[in-house]
């Protein structure tokens, strides 16, 4: 199967040659053991970077015109190519020169030339393998250029898009949105006896309910509860390395861990032969986007996509403000107690100046509460550090616009309400 996928992808290596840009004539430059920046305007690897336990190799672009804290986008290459092959084919390069953001190239070393998708080191936060690797290359290169941590991106191209779905499942606090071209779902590709190759997962047959999915991208980083990445989706109905069903596990577990609608809020076909879905939200920066690209194979990508990556992580002039949390929200909370019991009712309003599409409220039940039962939101856990995701039909906060949930809950004399409240991982203002 391995070598189904090496024969499928060399189109895809023998088109790089084609549109390769002037820079990238020659090798890399090399910029070995260098602690400060790099050469603007040249790939350049780096070495020494950090922990690296499966030995990958970093090769970074800066343009001339990088902006202030500027934005880092983790791009990430096929089976049997490299860094330097994503560089070359694709154009994030080009657009870095016109947006001032930095691009990140992490190549494999191992003979496969694939990433580590499949592994229980690669699927869980800071287990080992080759998301820490490039965990540590995304902290060189903040630390390095003061990168506004806040816009950390990842896009791949079929081993390069299975490792997008794992990087935003084991550092959901590190990425703010991910686009991924031909891939599988978080999870998908999980082996025990150290294969590589998932072939009922290549072949679309494992499935899922969407909490199931959730639960397994949730399940890399036990116990957080702040804001969960945004995901873009590509797949081609052709596909016969990563077969078409995948692209619908992807969105049940992008929209369950988001905690919005399975229902498209929007459908749409921005260029012939494409369908576009997106769900929690109608804009180009809703928490889930899907193009299914009709009778297209595994080798989908091409001239022009990378524009429309850039358009949903809000990183062209054309896009909205780059944070898609609010700027502010406001939480009132108020309790009715009895000798045993309580309800809470609690309203958050958005006073920023965006929409929120999808939201999480993080709040600290006092000790002793129990939660039994709630209204407008589903609550886990029960007790301590609770979140309540939003249902179906109030995923959607206009600038201004509240609303309103309550739960039921058991407690043990101390029957107070929460006092401090997150949204999405943003902390909101009480009272």
């Amino acid at each position: 199967m391995l070598l189904a996928l090496v024969a499928a992808l060399l189109p895809l290596l023998a088109a790089t040659a084609l549109h390769a840009p002037a820079a990238a004539a020659g090798e890399p430059a090399r910029d070995a053991d260098r602690a400060g920046a790099v050469p603007a305007a040249a790939l350049t690897e780096v070495t020494n970077f950090g922990t690296n336990p499966s030995n990958l190799r970093m090769y970074l672009y800066v343009p001339e015109s990088v902006t202030p804290k500027p934005a880092v986008v983790v791009a990430v290459h096929w089976c049997t190519g490299s860094g330097p092959d994503m560089y070359n084919g694709t154009e994030y390069d080009t657009l870095a020169d016109r947006y001032g953001f930095i691009v990140l190239y992490p190549s494999v070393t191992r003979s496969s030339k694939c990433f580590d998708v499949s592994s229980p080191q690669a699927l869980r936060r800071g287990g080992g393998s080759d998301p820490v690797g490039i965990k540590s290359m995304i902290d060189w290169t903040t630390r390095t250029y003061n990168a506004d941590t806040g816009r950390i991106f990842a896009t791949g191209i079929s081993s390069g898009a299975m490792m997008t779905n794992v990087l935003l499942g084991d550092y959901p606090d590190v990425f703010a949105a991910g686009a991924a071209f031909s891939g599988v779902p978080f999870g998908c590709f999980a082996t025990t006896d150290g294969s590589e190759w998932n072939s009922a997962c290549s072949g679309g047959s494992v499935t899922r309910t969407p909490k199931e999915w959730g639960d397994l991208a949730r399940g890399a980083y036990p116990g957080y509860t702040g804001a969960r990445p945004r995901m873009q989706i590509w797949h081609g109905t052709q596909d016969d390395v990563l077969r078409y069903p995948n692209f619908g596990e992807q969105i049940k577990q992008w929209t369950d861990v988001r905690g919005v609608s399975q229902t498209p809020t929007t459908t749409d076909t921005p260029q012939s032969g494409w369908t576009r879905t997106r769900y929690g939200g109608t804009g180009d920066r809703a928490p889930v986007e899907a193009v299914s690209l009709q009778g297209v194979g595994h080798n989908l990508y091409a001239q022009g996509m990378a524009s429309r990556v850039l358009t949903f992580f809000g990183l062209d002039s054309s896009g909205p403000a780059p944070q898609p949390q609010p700027g502010a929200c406001r939480v009132t909370a108020s309790v009715n107690a009895w000798s045993t019991g309580l309800t809470a009712s609690v309203t958050l309003t958005n006073t920023g100046t965006t929409a929120v599409d999808g939201w999480k409220l993080g709040f600290t039940l006092p000790s002793g509460q129990t939660v039994t039962g709630g209204w407008g939101a589903a609550y886990a856990p029960s007790s301590g550090s609770v979140t309540a995701t939003n249902a179906a039909y109030n995923g959607t906060i206009a600038p201004g616009a509240s609303v309103s949930i309550g739960y039921q809950a058991t407690h043990s004399g101390n029957s107070a309400a929460p006092a401090a409240f997150t949204l999405n991982g943003t902390a909101c203002a009480a009272g």
